[in-house]
């Protein structure tokens, strides 16, 4: 089977607008989280996320576009021309029949929800905008992207929860293994920070009122987020031929069902998703230095994952270094696999852990090297990215270095 390279990556979140601006934030522990700036903000119990600040979209598309793309899609399309630009490849003719797209999102259009419902319930009128659904279907986001970039091979979304990215990245990555794909454009996106998305998470109360702590004793719940994560994975022969430089490479892929409650984690089903992804990328426990956790910051997910990660790695678990990155750019949702793999990225390709910031009191249920508010320099040759969702869905990354 082929082996797969990671050839360009693009995002938009909390922490920067770019690459660049998110690795650097990631090195330095900033946190993106703050108050909200959003419409009926009073009228919340939550009032702080991760949101994009600065945003104008004006700047990046034009009124037709703006007309048919949500926020979550207009952040796919900026992360998707930065990966793109990246990888430098042209898809044009004879490459684009043999590439596609998968993206990942839970909620997809809710902004386009929320601005609609407005219109409809509050405001009393009895006709809404002609392109509220291709604006709103969670597919919007792929299509668009495969239209830009005249991409004619398998073009879809997955939309599993909070593992909508992983999943997303783990079947294009299978695809271009396969020889299904030469590359595909995937990753993620949300955009939920708007007052219908977040009094419908309010409900679940598992949210915090003032920081994401994952893994501190004291934690008190997720915090959101919103952005986009968009990569170029490419057939590594492919790649060599034409001199691309090889930001890493995805090496397996593994993803189970809990089968057990549609809202607690299961150590079991996370357990069986590592050591899947070790199994399908033919790592050891011991090449692996660094796993990104799904760490919401909820005292039910934090416990779970860290059981799960100490009795797959064994003895390892001691040596290894596990970080959530949602501490600083907030739980993304259906697109929070796609930033966090950045962190992977940061981490394989410079040497650089990124933190778990806000940590304030050891939990000796997650008695593991947390990389605790600073980041941290080590060398690291593979590594783990870990998603575990509402509805027992577990999808877990593994990566090489170049």
């Amino acid at each position: 089977m082929r082996r797969v390279a990671i050839t360009g990556a693009g995002t938009i979140n909390a922490l920067g607008h770019d690459v660049p601006s998110t690795l650097t934030a990631l090195r330095e522990g900033r946190c993106g989280i703050g108050p909200l700036d959003i419409r009926d903000v009073d009228r919340l119990a939550i009032r702080i996320g991760a949101q994009v600040r600065g945003w104008e979209p004006e700047s990046c598309f034009n009124r037709q576009d703006i007309a048919l793309y949500d926020r979550f899609t207009q952040f796919t399309m900026v992360a998707a021309r930065q990966a793109v630009e990246q990888s430098g490849l042209d898809f044009r003719g004879k490459l684009g029949l043999d590439c596609g797209v998968v993206f990942g999102t839970a909620g997809g259009g809710v902004n386009t929800w929320d601005e609609n419902y407005r219109t409809v319930y509050e405001e009393g009128k009895n006709r809404v905008h002609p392109f509220v659904v291709p604006k709103l279907m969670n597919n919007a986001a792929a299509s668009h992207v495969s239209m830009e970039y005249a991409l004619r091979g398998p073009s879809f979304t997955v939309a599993t929860a909070c593992a909508s990215s992983n999943h997303a990245m783990g079947l294009a990555f299978q695809m271009v293994r396969s020889g299904a794909a030469r590359a595909m454009i995937t990753g993620g996106a949300e955009a939920m920070l708007c007052f219908g998305g977040i009094k419908a998470w309010e409900g679940l109360r598992v949210m915090s009122k003032d920081a994401c702590r994952p893994f501190s004793a004291n934690r008190n719940g997720m915090v959101q987020g919103e952005g986009a994560g968009v990569f170029v994975f490419e057939d590594w022969e492919h790649a060599k031929a034409r001199g691309a430089d090889i930001l890493a490479e995805v090496a397996g892929f593994s993803m189970t069902s809990d089968a057990a409650d549609i809202v607690m984690p299961n150590q079991s089903g996370a357990e069986r998703a590592i050591t899947g992804a070790l199994h399908d990328a033919r790592l050891n426990p011991e090449d692996v230095a660094y796993v990104n956790a799904h760490g919401t910051g909820t005292a039910a997910n934090d416990k779970t994952e860290c059981a799960a990660v100490a009795h797959a790695f064994g003895h390892h678990a001691d040596r290894l270094m596990i970080s959530s990155t949602k501490s600083m750019h907030g739980h993304c949702i259906g697109g929070t696999g796609a930033v966090e793999l950045l962190a992977c990225i940061l981490a394989l390709r410079e040497g650089v852990v990124a933190p778990t910031i806000g940590y304030q009191e050891p939990d000796p249920e997650c008695a593991l090297d947390v990389v605790p508010n600073v980041a941290r320099e080590a060398r690291v040759k593979a590594a783990l990215s870990n998603a575990f969702a509402f509805g027992g869905l577990n999808a877990v990354l593994a990566l090489r270095a170049a």
